[in-house]
This record gives C-alpha cells, structure tokens and sequence, in this order.
C-alpha cells in the first residue's frame, strides 16, 4: 500500500508531503484545483515518461517519493528478476532535472522505466475513463476468468512448458533449414573426404618419405661412398682398423711406464672399439643397401598425393591434413545424422505438445467452471449500480493452437437492454457503463487475488443518487482486503471513505500553487456539505453531510 508521498517543484506544487492509510481514502476538490496533477506526479512513480515542462521552477530540480508498504504483495521475486534491493517498506523516487534528462531509484539504487513499470504495475492501479478500454482487451479477461479459477499455478505450468515447446520449435527449425544447406555441401565433402581418407594419412609420415625417397633415388652414389669407407676402415696395410689395432699395441708396451702413457693406451683402446663398431655399422648399411625401383615409385607417388593435398587444402603439413579430414568426417557425420536428429526434435516436440495438451485441457475445465459464477456476479453488482438488464454471454472454445495462455479461444459478449443484441464491449457498452462493469470486475477480482493500491478517478461520473451510494459501498467492501482511493464530485460517496483528502489551490506570494491535505471530522462535514450545496452552506446541508458521515 501507499503510505506516504512528496513532490517538490512539480508544475503547480511547490512542496507537498503528505501520508496515508489503509482502508478507503477520499480524494475530493473543485475542477481544476489540482487533481489531475497529483495524479499525473504518481504516474511519475509507477514509470511514466517525464517531460521538462513539467517542472514548476525550470532551474531546479523535480522530485517526487513514494513509501510503499509490500510486505504483502510476494514480489521478491520480481525484486530479484529486476536486481533490486528488497525491503518491505520501499521507497521509490523520480527526479527530473533541468537539464531534461530524469532519474529513477528504487531504495535508492537507481533503475530503467522499463523495470520501474514493472514494479509499478504491480503497486498502483490508476483506474480513469480511457482505461476501462482495458476491459475490452482479450487478455484482460482472460486474466479476470484466471483469478476465479485460481488458475495462477497451471498457467505458470503452461507458460513455462509453452515456452520450452517454442524453444525446440525453434530448433526443429534451424535443423531443417541446416539440412537443406548441408545436402548441397555433402557431396562435395563427401568426395574430399574420400581423398583424404584413401592418402592413408600418418602423422609425421612426409618426413620419414622425403628422407627415403632421398636414399631410393642416390642409392649408386651411396653405395660407392660406403664402399669407399669400407675400404679405408677395413684395408690389411694401411686400413684405420689395422693402423688403430698397431698404434694400440704400441701403447700398450708403454702403458707399464707410467700412467701417462697408460692413458694413451685407453684411448686409442676406445677410438678402436669405436671404429670397429663404425665398421659393422657401414658393412650392414651396405648389405641392406638394394636398388628398389618399384618402392622408389611408390614413395614418389605418395609424396606427389601429399603435397597435391596440402596444396589444395592449404596445409602446412600431415598433421594439418589429419585435422581437415576430421572436421570433414563430422560434417558429413551431421549430415547423415540430420534426419535421425530431426525424427529425434519431432518427438520432443510431440511429447512437449502433449504436455501443453494436458495443461490446456485442465485450464480449459477450470475456466469453464467458474463462468456461471463469474457471469452471476457482474449481472448482481451491474443491477445494483442502475444496470438491471445487463447480461454477459461468456464463452471459452478449445482451439487447435497453443497461445499463450493455452488453448482457449474466448466469447466475452454483452447485452445492455433487454431483448438487446449481445455484443462486444467495446461496441455494446457506453463510457460510463464500461466504468461501472470494471467496477464490478474489480470488486469480484478483490475477493480472490491480492489486488495492488486502486485509485479510481471520476469513475462515477454521469451516476448519482442511489446508484453512487452503492458505488460508493463497493468501494468500501474492496477496502476490506485492500487499499481503495476514489477521486470523486459525489458527496455519498465522499462520505464513506475512512480518510479523506482534499485537493485546493492557494495563492502564495502571487504565485498559484496546488496543495493537498487530510481532513479531520470537522472539515470532512464542511467539506461534503459544500459538495451538497455549494459554498453558501445551508443548515440542511450541514445536517446532511453529518448524517452521510454518520
């Protein structure tokens, strides 16, 4: 509920603080004084957009606060959504400055319109003429017939599901539009990969067939060179082998004079081992040295296939190639495995259709149930607000399609006179019975939601007598479960409020200012008695606005 406000430097308030209750709350003040404008500072609050004309002093700064008491209204969640500080007594606060550009806070950290309309949504409902074309709008009954049913729990259900079958919806979609793209792709993938596949490639393999390649094709010139060094190691006179095995034994004879020369034994011990190792190494690289002709051409084959593939597919090397193929395998692996996958999301979307189907089914029922009830409703509160012929045809057929709020298609239709046609609200209703059927909506809404603070503006205008009495009496009944302001002209109804305002203009200092203040009882029966009769109060009017007040 609304528990205080303050705006400073707003077209025609110059400061104004001012607190308020629960219950029913009377705004009242002659035409003109200022009401439009406390109205238009609190739209400020709940998100509307602000305008630099609207600062009273163009050199200073707009602000307006609102103290709001949500302990109530279960909106941490919206609260966390939205990233704002939770507190049951939140205070949200607009400036505008006179620059242009405005602010808004929520517990004084600042936040977007945007997510200052929703919280404001869910705190004020500023109810005036034009608004009650909400009531023609499908949705809006919708959320009516929902509230009676006590739907709010299914309908999460619904849209929570309704929103995963969107989603793989969405998918199905982007798989069969990547099918159509990969089918004109495969083939050409197909016939690269069959490339790559038949190159047998092995990493690191380029090298190993360069260095054999080079060997197969100088094998002469090779061999002569082995041979060479074959003849130098293994010559009987003047061979390494023999000279090292003579320089050895001559050391050795040495070797028992001192250490000096037994190291040179060791060493020329070591060159020899050393030597006849080389020795047995060059003797079998000459075994196995054979002219190959035929291998010789298979390695210049598959050299000429490597080097043709990583030239065509830009590779730097094997293990290059290695990784193209394997992204090749995987596209044409998707590609095979579309239709599978495809078959696979239309399942999924089939069991997620019968869920929807299910959830549907049971709005559906509860929805159905509770119209009578609806309908009986607003008939009885339209014939006590001067409507005794007003009828509802309200009807819910299940479609084929899931909306988004199931699969419900709705007949709300109305019949002001009897015998009259039934039509559409929009074209079957006035002005000012659409005012009193969104009355009634509201006041059969109270009894089975949490509704947010309503402030009714003018909305009995063109009634009086009897009928604003018990407008006036409806209110009251929704201010036993909520807060009810009623800016009105009507002094019955005036009378029934719990606290009452008054809305005036003052002129300070030559300069025309609105004010608001809380009447006490003394200024209440004043009050109601100039609604009565004017400003020359009579002693009957006095009398009368004390026994309305009474």
């Amino acid at each position: 509920m609304l528990t205080a406000l303050s705006i400073k430097n707003y077209a025609l308030i110059d400061n104004l603080q001012i607190d308020f209750n629960d219950g029913f709350s009377i705004i009242t003040g002659e035409t003109g004084a200022g009401k439009s404008i406390l109205l238009g500072g609190l739209s400020l609050i709940l998100g509307k957009r602000a305008d630099l004309s609207s600062l009273k002093n163009a050199s200073e700064k707009c602000i307006i606060e609102a103290v709001f008491n949500i302990s109530n209204y279960h909106l941490k969640t919206l609260f966390k959504e939205q990233d704002f500080d939770y507190d049951e007594q939140t205070i949200i606060r607009r400036e505008i400055l006179p620059s242009g550009k405005s602010r808004a806070f929520v517990n004084d950290s600042p936040v977007n319109l945007s997510s200052l309309q929703l919280l404001g949504e869910r705190l004020i409902d500023i109810h005036s003429q034009h608004q009650t074309l909400e009531l023609t709008s499908n949705e809006f009954q919708f959320q009516v017939i929902d509230a009676l049913a006590k739907n709010e729990k299914k309908l999460s259900e619904y849209k929570e599901t309704f929103k995963d079958y969107k989603n793989l919806k969405k998918e199905l979609d982007e798989l069969v539009a990547s099918k159509a793209e990969a089918i004109k792709e495969h083939d050409y993938n197909v016939f690269l990969l069959n490339e790559l596949v038949e190159a047998q490639l092995v990493d690191g393999e380029l090298e190993q067939l360069e260095e054999e390649y080079e060997t197969l094709n100088n094998i002469e010139g090779i061999k002569e060179k082995l041979g060479e060094a074959y003849q130098l190691l293994s010559d009987e006179e003047i061979g390494v082998l023999s000279s090292l095995t003579t320089l050895k034994n001559a050391f050795q004879k040495l070797s028992g004079f001192s250490s000096k020369y037994e190291d040179l034994y060791n060493r020329a011990n070591s060159s020899l081992i050393e030597m006849d190792d080389l020795f047995g190494e060059v003797n079998n690289l000459q075994e196995e040295l054979d002219a190959d002709p035929q291998r010789l051409e298979v390695v210049d084959a598959k050299l000429k296939t490597l080097h043709n593939l990583m030239q065509k597919h830009a590779a730097a090397d094997v293990s290059e190639l290695i990784a193209i193929k394997n992204d090749l395998e995987d596209k044409v692996s998707v590609t095979e495995n579309l239709d599978g996958n495809i078959q696979k999301k239309e399942a999924e979307i089939a069991a997620k259709a019968n869920e929807l189907n299910t959830i549907a089914d049971a709005l559906h029922k509860k929805r159905t149930e509770v119209i009578p009830s609806l309908k009986k409703q607003l008939e009885t509160i339209l014939a006590s607000l001067g409507m005794p012929n007003a009828q509802f045809k309200i009807e819910t057929v299940l479609g084929n399609t899931f909306l988004a709020n199931g699969k419900d298609e709705l007949s709300f239709l109305f019949s002001a006179n009897k015998g009259g046609h039934f039509n559409e609200l929009k074209k079957a209703a006035s002005g000012g019975e659409l005012s009193r059927i969104m009355l009634a909506i509201k006041s059969v809404l109270a009894k089975y939601i949490q509704l947010p603070t309503i402030m009714f503006d003018e909305i009995d205008t063109g009634v009086s007598g009897e009928i604003s009495n018990k407008m006036g009496d409806i209110m009251l009944e929704m201010s036993k479960t909520m807060q009810v302001f009623s800016i009105t002209h009507l002094p019955q109804i005036a009378a029934k409020g719990h606290s009452h305002f008054k809305v005036f203009k003052e002129d300070v200092n030559e300069v025309t200012q609105t004010n608001l203040i809380k009447l006490n009882h003394d200024e209440r029966i004043v009050e109601i008695a100039q609604m009565l009769g004017g400003k020359e109060m009579s002693s009957s009017a006095i009398a009368h606005a004390k026994e309305l007040l009474n």
